[in-house]
């Protein structure tokens, strides 16, 4: 390796080529970086004090002994950002100059015959600097000065177009652009072939901000080591299609993540994103990978990723060409089940192998779909979905494929389970549902449900049927009763209360039944959503609690719980259900009235209430409380309650100071804190220190 300080445009001038291989990364930079760029360099020509203005370096490969009469392209490794953006520049500034030349050595002629073309040249020689794909095109029809009707490179053509009005708007005032660019410096780094490990230095690269992305280091640890044929070959047959089934933007932004699908595909575990290329690399050099087991494993490796990749783009970029799996696949997108892709690229894929037929993938993805949408109704924390989805492939039996699915949703349990319909039901009529993240999807799919001829709901806005406003008409009052403020403090965001309408404005707060009955109201409105409402008598809290039973018995049909026969489940239980032969008779304490019964009867109360999910369970010393596991377990004494929460000691918040640290203490129960209840008053506090136990189980993965 040899480093050598030198001012760009003599390294420019003094180098006969440059080609970017076609296993690096498309141009990158955006407008952004243009202007600081610019900026930079018309400070520098401006300020005595700058002598220099240093920009990086520029890592290329040349043969160990380098010949004047070799002319082979230098290949960049690093460095293309800055030589793209640097050649835009003095394009844009060649052709403003014209004839001018404000500074020695910058015409218009001059600039390109030193630093854009060799003009002795014919065909690709001809030019400096040698991009891939569609920024070569691109890159080349600029500095040809020539149109084409080909595919361009977005960010070349909007870098050059930033270039040209820049020096525009500098009014003709060339000078200290022109000083600036002679000031700028690099660090010009030549690799010997065949000495120097160019995917070493090229994966500690990161040029000028613009890290290198995931799918960079991947790729090139794909390509960088073959033979340039078959580089050649797997880049055209693989690659390339992929880049282009993503699309210019669509790879930078998304490819990264599909890695990281493809991974916790292949290995059942998700990689943090920032970590997905040491994680490839593991999964490919894995003796146990079939990849690297196979003479042709790198073949092998890229053709499964391209697979693979066209299923993400079907699912993800709506790239799908069957039109029941596209609608299916834009309620995913909408209903943002990203966690679930790991699973999704599974089962299509197993689609697209005749495994499964489409009316069972349908029902499938649907089922993720109201999986995801369930858990968010009730508030299910979502940080153990990750893992679910990523085990979830290899966690349920495939003979009976579609079965197999179902009954493993089924035997999900605690904060992993799929909501029931009761649960579901209920939460939904009462959840606020206005404030909710996902309410623009779940108004579409109540509206499109079953329809063929599909409402943009995106045209409409949310109508709240009995007013925001807190200060309501005597109307309104009239019409909701003598509880009026009570209904629409609790029920104003509920489902029962909120529709679509594109005539909110005319709305206004206006009373229901001019609602129902002015041009375009209620009663002549062609939504779904709006159905029966001209024919409801009056709005008040029968009527909302009316509506909301009709559309959340709907909702069971529109997000489907998988439904599989009992006698059928049995097989596919993974621990058999609890028989307990303790019962709250077995506790002296509890089997007679006094004061014990009365506060464990109060505390049971409140702790079965913190949510559906807590059972209870009378074990022969204590009686347990659990979610994913015990979070409190209660001993019953004689004039008191003796209480073990599962959750370290010093994360309990506890102002009151009546906690015990009882780690290393043997105790009945689980945990390491204790807490005693004695009296009636004290018990809302310990609840609250028991819902902190609970909140703590939760939340952890």
């Amino acid at each position: 390796m040899k480093a050598t300080e030198s001012k760009f445009l003599a390294f420019l001038k003094n180098s006969p080529q440059f080609s970017v291989p076609i296993y690096q990364r498309t141009y990158r930079w955006d407008v952004e970086d243009c202007e600081r760029f610019f900026n930079d360099v018309l400070h520098a020509g401006e300020s005595e004090k700058v002598t220099a203005h240093f920009v990086g370096s520029i890592v290329y490969i040349q043969d160990d002994i380098y010949h004047v009469t070799n002319n082979s392209p230098l290949l960049v490794i690093d460095g293309q950002q800055r030589l793209t953006t640097m050649t835009l520049l003095l394009e844009a500034l060649a052709r403003s100059l014209g004839e001018a030349e404000p500074v020695p050595g910058f015409s218009a002629k001059k600039i390109r015959n030193y630093y854009l073309i060799n003009d002795l040249e014919l065909g690709e020689k001809r030019f400096k600097l040698l991009l891939t794909q569609t920024d070569k095109t691109t890159l080349v029809d600029i500095v040809a000065q020539r149109t084409s009707s080909h595919e361009r490179s977005i960010r070349i053509d909007e870098n050059f177009e930033f270039f040209e009005d820049a020096i525009k708007s500098l009014n003709g005032n060339l000078d200290s652009l022109c000083r600036g660019l002679e000031k700028v410096m690099i660090v010009d780094i030549s690799l010997s072939r065949g000495q120097d490990d160019p995917q070493l230095i090229f994966e500690s690269m990161n040029s000028t901000g613009k890290e290198l992305s995931q799918a960079d280091l991947i790729r090139n640890f794909i390509l960088m080591g073959l033979e340039p044929i078959k580089q050649t070959r797997l880049y055209e047959e693989h690659w390339r299609p992929m880049e282009v089934s993503f699309g210019q933007e669509g790879y930078s932004t998304h490819f990264d993540s599909f890695m990281r699908h493809f991974l916790t595909l292949k290995n059942g575990e998700v990689p943090k994103l920032r970590e997905v290329y040491e994680e490839f690399k593991r999964f490919a050099r894995s003796p146990e990978s079939t990849y690297s087991a196979a003479d042709n494993g790198i073949e092998l490796l890229v053709s499964d990723i391209h697979r693979y990749a066209d299923f993400y783009c079907a699912m993800v970029l709506g790239k799908e060409s069957d039109p029941e799996l596209a609608r299916a696949f834009q309620d995913l997108r909408d209903v943002e089940a990203d966690v679930s892709y790991p699973l999704l690229l599974e089962i299509y894929g197993d689609y697209k192998n005749a495994v499964l037929e489409k009316s069972q993938l349908l029902q499938m993805i649907y089922f993720v779909e109201s999986y995801i949408f369930r858990r968010s109704v009730c508030e299910i924390p979502s940080n153990s979905m990750q893992k679910t989805f990523a085990s979830f492939g290899k966690n349920f039996k495939k003979e009976k494929y579609f079965e197999g699915f179902c009954a493993h949703f089924l035997t999900l349990q605690s904060k992993t389970r799929f909501p029931s319909d009761d649960e579901f039901q209920q939460r939904l009529k009462i959840r606020d549902l206005y404030n909710f993240r996902r309410k623009n999807y779940y108004l579409r799919r109540f509206e499109n449900f079953n329809r063929k001829e599909l409402v943009q709901v995106i045209d409409y806005s949310i109508e709240h049927i009995m007013p925001q406003n807190e200060d309501l008409s005597s109307d309104w009052r009239a019409e909701l009763g003598d509880d009026w403020k009570n209904v629409h403090d609790t029920m104003l965001h509920t489902l029962g209360n909120l529709t679509l309408t594109a005539y909110n404005s005319e709305y206004s707060d206006n009373s229901f039944r001019t609602k129902c009955d002015m041009k375009f109201g209620f009663a002549q409105s062609p939504l779904k959503l709006n159905e029966g409402l001209g024919q409801v008598a009056s709005w008040d809290r029968h009527a909302i609690e009316a509506r909301a039973i009709t559309l959340s018995t709907k909702a069971l049909e529109i997000w489907p719980m998988p439904k599989v026969d009992e006698a059928t489940m049995m097989a596919y239980r993974r621990v058999p259900e609890l028989q307990t032969t303790y019962t709250i008779e077995s506790h002296r304490h509890l089997s007679v009235a006094g004061k014990t019964l009365d506060l464990f009867n109060l505390l049971r109360a409140e702790i079965l209430a913190i949510d559906p999910i807590v059972k209870e369970e009378f074990l022969k010393f204590y009686v347990a409380y659990k979610a994913e596991t015990n979070f409190v377990d209660i001993v019953p004494q004689a004039k008191q309650l003796r209480l073990s929460l599962n959750i370290d000691f010093q994360d309990l918040i506890d102002p009151h100071g009546i906690v015990k640290d009882i780690t290393d203490i043997g105790r009945w129960g689980n945990g390491n804190a204790e807490v005693r209840l004695s009296s009636a008053e004290e018990l809302l506090y310990v609840v609250w220190l028991i819902r902190q136990s609970f909140n703590s189980q939760m939340k952890s993965d």
